[in-house]
């Protein structure tokens, strides 16, 4: 939000009316006009800075709603796998956070949104290391940094779900560190930098002339980390177990919390109201033509389309798994939840609160098909993370082409980009949509799938047979995560006798006598 002081000019015009009327000099008025210029000024550049303040406290407080979803994948991923991997796939949660910070802050946000001379479409080339930052002339600020860094780790905790239960320590570090640092960013500039080849948000040159929408990451972040997923958990193999040799499915292999599953997602929920209505950076920014209507309703609108296609999502896996296996399952109810707001993040802007509802049926299908596929193909990731976030995430982006509406576009991105297809918008968008989802496909498919080969090659991807029965929490991470057994008290006399207190059978140890 723009406000504007005096101009050059305006001080003498001042000066003009004071004399009209004969009763001050020119010299006089002249001096009350520059007087009342400053004063403008002041107001100006007070209210400014109150505007540049509000949109970076909302940029934070969104930022802390994004970083608190590594909670909820924390909680997911641990109820979703075995017991004995529980301290396993948490230590990697903690570890995507802080190698990729290290990786966003040294390489990745230069290579997100670093801007050179030559306006490069593929890479960024400037901010490593924050070099620059903050800028007034693009306007990054810390808080921008930090809030893209949230984004690029989620990315990276949806990869770890897929390999979860089977995959080496150092696997983990390398992978985050490359995931963030190198192969996110560059998507993240394709779609969200102003010299981006691909996304909307380019000021020129734009794909198709309209520039793909993906507005807060169902391509960037949930395809980019559903797909590095696969081809870890495809080029791994499935757990010992999993599938029977005789093409049997084997073991169900069942995640052993319920409650954490339930709770991780409704963090993730939570955060998820961050993730897209933070999206739009900036909240004082008013819509051309009215005064009651600005980014704050967008972001309102935001909050309600990820909401209404979560639940939409959620019911239809409710109804659709009870119709085939005869159950009412939380956790499939919980997976068709998180399938919907994956979908959502590409459209949530720029489509009606109706049209989410569909998104979020369709996410739900999308989810249960990759589902089938994957156990037909013999296919194993325990939180489903491929098919949720990589499948839900390409749905959406299709979604988004055929219902984007004009005027929501017009309001997050500006004029001249395209809508749906079914909104009366024609195919650009939906073209530019379809180009997305086969670029992000094929540039993480051709960084991933090599990383993940060569770290087999070179045995460090997958742990011992040994090592995956017994559960990485005993073999790599010195003990379980749960104590079930309560340890016997004993108790050491002054005259050198001991006796034993038995806490299952509520007794109460022997008194030390004083001395």
């Amino acid at each position: 939000m723009a406000f504007a002081g005096c101009v050059e000019g305006d001080a003498a015009g001042l000066a003009n009316l004071l004399t009209a009327g004969g009763s001050v000099n020119n010299e006089s008025a002249l001096a009350l006009g520059q007087y009342i210029c400053e004063k403008f000024d002041g107001v100006s550049a007070a209210l400014g800075a109150h505007t540049l303040a509000v949109d970076n406290t909302y940029l934070l407080f969104s930022t802390y709603l994004v970083f608190s979803m590594q909670i909820g994948f924390a909680m997911l991923c641990a109820g979703s796998v075995r017991a004995k991997n529980t301290m396993n796939i948490m230590l990697t949660n903690v570890l995507d956070a802080a190698a990729g910070g290290i990786s966003f802050y040294l390489f990745g946000f230069g290579f997100a949104f670093g801007r050179s001379g030559s306006n490069n479409g593929f890479i960024g080339s400037n901010y490593f290391a924050l070099h620059r930052v903050p800028n007034a002339a693009n306007g990054f600020d810390y808080s921008f940094f930090l809030f893209q860094w949230a984004f690029a780790i989620a990315a990276a905790g949806i990869t770890s779900g897929s390999i979860a239960e089977r995959t080496q320590f150092v696997a983990y570090l390398v992978y985050s560190s490359f995931l963030t640092g190198f192969v996110y960013p560059i998507v993240a500039h394709w779609m969200w930098s102003v010299d981006g080849w691909l996304g909307a948000a380019a000021n020129d040159s734009r794909l198709f002339s309209v520039g793909a929408i993906d507005f807060a990451g169902s391509g960037v972040v949930h395809m980019v980390g559903g797909i590095a997923g696969f081809w870890g958990a495809f080029i791994e193999g499935p757990r010992i177990g999993r599938f029977a040799k005789n093409g049997a499915n084997g073991m169900d292999m069942r995640g052993h919390s319920a409650s954490l599953v339930v709770l991780g997602t409704f963090l993730l929920w939570f955060g998820w109201y961050g993730f897209n209505p933070g999206s739009f950076v900036k909240i004082l920014v008013p819509y051309e033509g009215s005064s009651f209507q600005g980014n704050w309703t967008g972001v309102g609108r935001t909050a309600v389309t990820t909401t209404l296609s979560g639940c939409a999502a959620a019911l239809t896996t409710l109804f659709a798994r009870r119709h085939f296996t005869g159950h009412w399952n939380v956790t499939d109810v919980c997976n068709g939840l998180l399938g919907g707001f994956a979908a959502i993040t590409a459209g949530c802007a720029v489509v009606e609160p109706w049209a989410a509802i569909i998104c979020g049926v369709g996410a739900s299908w999308t989810l249960m098909a990759c589902n089938y596929l994957a156990a037909r193909f013999k296919y194993d990731d325990p939180l489903e993370a491929a098919q949720l976030h990589g499948g839900c995430g390409a749905w959406g982006l299709i979604f988004t082409g055929l219902f984007a509406r004009q005027k929501y576009v017009s309001e997050a991105y500006g004029a001249g980009r395209g809508h749906g297809l079914f909104m009366g918008g024609g195919g650009k968008l939906l073209a530019a949509q379809i180009i997305e989802v086969l670029v992000i496909a094929g540039w993480v498919s051709a960084t991933m799938g090599p990383l993940f080969w060569l770290l087999k090659k070179f045995s460090l991807l997958r742990i011992s047979p040994d090592d995956e029965m017994s559960g990485m929490d005993l073999t790599r991470h010195g003990g379980s995560a749960y104590n079930i057994e309560e340890p016997e008290l004993r108790f050491n006399f002054p005259n050198g006798t001991a006796a034993a207190g038995d806490q299952k059978k509520n007794k109460q140890p022997p008194s030390i006598p004083m001395a």
